[in-house]
């Protein structure tokens, strides 16, 4: 019995200390940007984000950039993430770096921004 209650607390253990990844599409992810505990992270460059635009409230990290990495490992692990760059790629490989840095929740828009575009959901440009 005692050897069931060890492995029973640390199965619950590990629960708590779940980390995960979800990928989503355009409408989910615009759900999940309405709840403003969630951050939401713009991974594209400066040169991306004039030309295209942003979703509105997004703080951007080039993920490009030279101090990306470092920006990421800054944040605070147990907040939940929202993250997308232009079509997915970038934006699921930051996912992996956030899983393996101990982030606890990370959603990665599946498609990226311009499938968010192409789906008419709102953009905001640069001033």
């Amino acid at each position: 019995m005692k050897k069931f209650l060890t492995i029973l607390a640390l199965f619950l253990a590990s629960l708590i200390n779940a980390q995960t990844i979800e990928n989503v599409d355009a409408a989910t992810f615009k759900k999940l940007i309405e709840d403003k505990k969630n951050v939401l992270i713009d991974l594209r460059t400066n040169e991306e984000l004039n030309k295209k635009g942003f979703i509105k409230g997004a703080k951007q990290i080039d993920y490009f950039g030279k101090n990306a990495e470092a920006e990421i490992k800054k944040l605070d692990k147990k907040k939940t993430y929202l993250i997308y760059c232009a079509g997915g790629g970038r934006s699921g490989e930051c996912a992996d770096l956030m899983k393996a840095n101990g982030f606890k929740h990370v959603v990665n828009l599946e498609k990226g921004f311009d499938d968010w575009k192409k789906k008419g959901f709102e953009i905001e440009l640069k001033k």
